[in-house]
């Protein structure tokens, strides 16, 4: 394994509190708020720096979505290590991950429509990658919770599949965090309950 020099090392630590900080700054503001010039300020170091780094605020986008995407296959493989668990067991613990991600402030936001930024994930091979992979491994959890009745089978599995990558970006969370009476354990409980169980009165 080759030793890395403590120029590089140094290099590799800026990239990583730039990327934590365009994480946070996504969660908070989302892209379109987001600027350059802040992200530099944050993080402490010139505008020209930075783009030494990412070249665009596009880059740094699909830098923090990269990051996020590899967190969200590591707990998906957690899950699929779990031989206990079933497939819907799997498929609630990562959706639960992932609202108690996005009220801890650590999920970026991105805007559904923005050509440039779209494009720039599109060309980015391990965030495509990585989105196949995490999209085939909630589908094979999907078709078996479906199999084995846990999951509504009139449903088309990616219609489910999508209702799951929804709560990434659900608002639900943050308006009942604003209102200051609910605990974050509260509020996913009740995502999580309206995501898998509907609002239909239960017998």
């Amino acid at each position: 394994m080759t030793r890395l020099s403590f120029r590089q090392k140094v290099h590799l630590a800026r990239e990583d509190a730039i990327v934590s900080t365009v994480k946070r700054l996504l969660a908070e503001k989302g892209y379109d708020l987001m600027t350059v010039d802040e992200v530099a300020a944050e993080v402490g170091i010139a505008k020209a720096s930075l783009y030494k780094h990412f070249p665009s605020k596009e880059a740094l986008a699909a830098a923090a979505m990269v990051q996020m995407m590899e967190l969200a296959l590591q707990h998906a493989q957690a899950q699929q290590d779990r031989l206990d668990a079933s497939a819907i067991d799997r498929l609630k613990a990562i959706t639960r991950w992932t609202l108690q991600t996005q009220l801890a402030g650590e999920m970026p936001t991105l805007p559904a429509e923005n050509s440039a930024l779209r494009n720039a994930l599109i060309a980015h091979k391990g965030y495509m990658d990585g989105l196949m992979k995490l999209s085939d491994q909630l589908g094979e959890w999907i078709v078996q919770a479906q199999a084995d009745g846990a999951l509504n089978r009139a449903l088309p599995p990616e219609a489910v599949l999508y209702t799951v990558f929804a709560r990434a970006c659900d608002p639900v969370l943050g308006f009942l965090k604003a209102g200051g009476s609910h605990s974050d354990e509260q509020i996913v409980d009740w995502v999580m309950s309206t995501c898998f169980d509907g609002l239909a009165a239960r017998a």
